[in-house]
């Protein structure tokens, strides 16, 4: 493909040379170091280091240019185009050069502060039950068809998602879930990506290290319903119940599905049973009926069924496929996920990060009537002080113990972020026991549950590392609590007779 092909509709700072133009490009990239000949690098700012830099390696390995919103650095001799946004240019010049395969490809972007990635795979099983080869991306990992891949971020750079639909559509998919960050939306990564359906769960405070203000927080996750440089998605599902759900401004020609339990939801749950073993209740859209049955537990996730299942409305399946998909979806990594080692109480770890989740997490625990709930949970470094507080005070008003650990503290001191944790903490009489070794405060909360206890692993569900100043180390709740358990004598009938 010609250079002037593969930058169709990027906007430039000035018109292409004509011998420029005419250059042959066969890939794209973003990293100098898997530069090939004719490949087209595009250098912008990151999070810790500026891509210019890379631009002499990238033209060494064959670069025919680098593409940039920036100037060209100092006695630099390549081939330098510059345009008006660097990942913009890179979405558009991706969807370019693996021709088009948003508009084969039916996508459904995910947004929201909570429950993306449960809605993501329910979407996904719905889509496989009703036989179609599938992509999922998302915070945990990215699915290709049968294969699991690595997730580097929540929703990855444009070119890595073209890829993968290239690839998807080489396998005979033709259907693609993308959990949809407001990071992603904000710096570009999906700008021009054309969705079927975009969905809105909910919104509340997080990530205002990164934009500054909940407004600008909102802005972001508006922009996926109004086409982010394409045209608006065929349908929007909002949730009903979230005050911000009214303030999405959605396209003309979107048809939007409203999801929620009050009588003015388009897809609305009725005859709410939930205990133990999973949910079960009526789903009521227009002159649909259907009862759904799921393993998930809790009141959150009749919403995250729900938005699933508007979903599957939307592309316009049966409801004995939506009913049996959101039935084979048995678990979500790190999800109020269960650590069973045959202890008298029940131990959950979740990913659960914001006070909204927190709040929601507890909840979901308190529902199921234990004795007690025992919640364990740290706040994240380099990352929004002002929740911390926040996430104590509700940590201490729905638990009867707190203990207080540390997250992924990054450059900071985890007693620092501790300390501001405190402050909110310390507003309510709850027992509260502080140890900045998250491996020891998990083995201080399983000593100190009883019978009947419920113990909450807040903050890092899915997670493998932990993040520390000058290292990642190995860590998994999951892995650390059941060998916790194990070390107190308890363990699966299974294991206990092999």
């Amino acid at each position: 493909m010609k250079l002037a092909q593969v930058l169709a509709g990027v906007r430039l700072k000035r018109p292409l040379p004509a011998g420029l133009a005419v250059l042959r490009v066969e890939d794209l990239e973003y990293d100098s170091r898997r530069v090939k000949k004719d490949t087209l690098f595009f250098a912008f700012p990151g999070a810790r280091a500026d891509g210019r830099q890379f631009a002499r390696a990238a033209i060494e390995s064959g670069a025919v240019a680098v593409a940039s919103d920036l100037s060209p650095p100092e006695n630099f001799s390549g081939n330098w185009i510059e345009v008006e946004h660097g990942r913009q240019a890179l979405a558009l010049a991706s969807r370019n050069i693996f021709g088009r395969p948003d508009e084969r490809v039916a996508l459904t972007g995910i947004t929201g502060t909570n429950g993306k990635t449960t809605t993501s795979y329910l979407v996904d099983s719905i889509l496989r039950a009703a036989g179609k080869i599938t992509a999922l991306v998302g915070t945990i990992e990215y699915h290709l068809g049968d294969r699991v891949l690595k997730a580097a971020n929540t929703t990855p750079e444009s070119l890595d998602l073209y890829r993968l639909f290239a690839e998807l559509e080489q396998m005979g998919g033709t259907f693609a879930t993308l959990e949809v960050s407001s990071h992603a939306l904000a710096l570009g990564r999906v700008y021009g990506m054309h969705l079927h359906t975009a969905v809105f769960t909910n919104i509340t405070r997080d990530h205002l290290d990164f934009h500054g203000s909940m407004e600008n927080y909102f802005a972001a996750k508006q922009m996926l319903f109004t086409g982010a440089g394409a045209p608006a998605p065929r349908f929007a599902v909002i949730n009903r119940d979230d005050e911000s759900g009214a303030h999405i401004d959605t396209g003309k020609e979107t048809s939007v599905l409203w999801y929620g339990l009050g009588k003015d939801a388009t897809v609305r749950a009725r005859l709410i049973a939930s205990s133990v073993d999973g949910l079960r209740f009526e789903v009521q859209a227009g002159k649909e009926h259907f009862e759904i049955k799921s393993r998930l537990i809790g009141r959150i996730n009749v919403y995250n069924i729900l938005a699933a299942c508007s979903v599957g409305l939307s592309h316009g399946f049966a409801t004995d496929v939506i009913v049996r998909g959101i039935a084979q979806c048995k678990a979500v990594p790190g999800r109020f996920e269960r650590v069973d080692e045959g202890q008298p109480f029940v131990v959950v770890v979740d990913y659960a990060h914001t006070d909204d989740a927190l709040r929601n997490v507890i909840s979901m625990a308190r529902s199921l009537e234990p004795k007690r709930v025992i919640t364990v949970f740290g706040c994240g470094g380099d990352r929004d002080r002002t929740k911390r507080p926040i996430m104590g005070e509700v940590a201490a008003e729905l638990s009867d113990l707190v203990v207080l650990t540390s997250d992924n503290p990054r450059s900071e001191d985890p007693l620092d972020i501790m300390n501001d944790v405190l402050v909110g903490l310390r507003r309510k009489d709850t027992p509260c026991l502080a140890e900045p070794d998250r491996a020891l405060a998990i083995k201080r909360a399983i000593e100190a549950a009883r019978p009947g206890d419920t113990i909450i692993l807040a903050g890092k569900g899915h997670e493998t590392y932990q993040m520390l100043k000058d290292r990642t180390i190995p860590f998994d709740d999951r892995e650390v609590a059941r060998e916790v358990l194990r070390g107190f004598g308890y363990r699966r009938r299974a294991d206990s007779e092999s």
